[in-house]
């Protein structure tokens, strides 16, 4: 049954999540409801003096501080959602989207589906008529990135299905041989899956790995050469600065969100096809003792403790839960 869904657009309804901010730039979102209140040390905000009112207004709470409020984007939601693994930062999905070239009615692959984030620009970007296949191991964090896509979008998208299990048995199961269009690699050892990737990518298809570190990058790219099913591949990293803006003085922020981590992009050769040697392309000397040494082992992986994700679960199901009521009431 397909789900007619709201746009994000109009006045502010109940159940809409809402961004306020305040007198110093702080910035605090809620879910509006009715005869809420949102209440901080200068007073209290009423969500009833919210609902009804357009967005981009101005709202004053009872001790009369003002609050723009508007509706959160993506990027927002995305940065403060409940989250189990750590997300892709929007800069990086940004960058999947574009250099990996997901365009609509593509049939992607995802692998290492974390907390959701970049699973909501992928779905943006292959639209209603692609398909989106995410495989993770954890459960848990598949619990909670089907929560926060549907808190986004307010229902669950037919074209997006969370396979749990490893990739390297799970693909051959449900992507047939050359069917997929783009393959997404977030995970560790995205090198094990080489071989798996290739025979699910169409010819001329393309393969992106996102990877933290350098010996991943390393590793990484030696592997889609050695596997012989790629074509060179191309490594990037992406810088985000904001800057200060009030009058001539025009500079960089003294913060910005540097190094998160590398995309390698590869596109899939036809069976059988031998790459020509390239001028210039000469294959550096290494040893197995080498790779032996970059192994997940030595690369290290952040742990989340069963209690922190049961409890990022319980809020991600619940912000779920009282968005697809919000959705079902508006329903004529």
């Amino acid at each position: 049954m397909k789900t007619t869904k709201l746009l994000p657009r109009g006045v502010f309804r109940i159940g809409d999540r809402v961004q306020l901010t305040g007198p110093k730039g702080r910035l605090n979102t809620i879910t509006l409801e009715q005869g809420g209140s949102f209440g901080t040390h200068r007073g209290e905000l009423k969500h009833d003096d919210i609902i009804g009112q357009p967005e981009g207004s101005v709202i004053k709470n009872h001790n009369g501080i003002e609050y723009l409020a508007l509706r959160p984007l993506l990027t927002d939601f995305v940065l403060s959602m409940p989250r189990g693994a750590n997300i892709i930062y929007p800069k990086d999905s940004a960058l999947i989207v574009t250099m990996g070239d997901i365009f609509p009615g593509a049939k992607v692959v995802e692998a290492g589906v974390g907390s959701g984030g970049l699973s909501m620009y992928l779905l943006r970007a292959i639209g209603e008529h692609g398909q989106l296949d995410s495989f993770e191991r954890r459960e848990e964090f598949a619990e909670i990135a089907k929560a926060n896509v549907v808190s986004q979008l307010g229902y669950e998208p037919e074209n997006w299905k969370i396979h749990i299990g490893d990739l390297q048995d799970r693909l051959p199961e449900v992507v047939k041989t050359h069917d997929a269009d783009r393959v997404v690699l977030d995970m560790l050892a995205p090198w094990e899956c080489v071989e798996e990737t290739a025979e699910a990518l169409v010819p001329g298809g393309l393969v992106i790995g996102y990877v933290a570190t350098v010996t991943q990058l390393s590793r990484f790219t030696e592997a889609l050469r050695a596997s012989g099913h790629f074509a060179e591949p191309e490594a990037y990293e992406t810088l985000f600065r904001t800057w200060h803006l009030q009058g001539l003085a025009v500079r960089p922020d003294h913060r910005m969100i540097g190094h998160t981590g590398f995309l390698v992009t590869a596109r899939r050769l036809a069976p059988g096809t031998v790459l020509p040697r390239f001028k210039g392309k000469q294959k550096p000397e290494f040893s197995d003792e080498d790779l032996a040494t970059w192994n997940p082992d030595h690369l290290g992986e952040r742990s989340v403790s069963a209690k922190k994700l049961r409890k990022t679960v319980r809020n991600a199901t619940a912000t779920a839960q009282a968005r697809l009521d919000q959705e079902s009431d508006d329903q004529p």
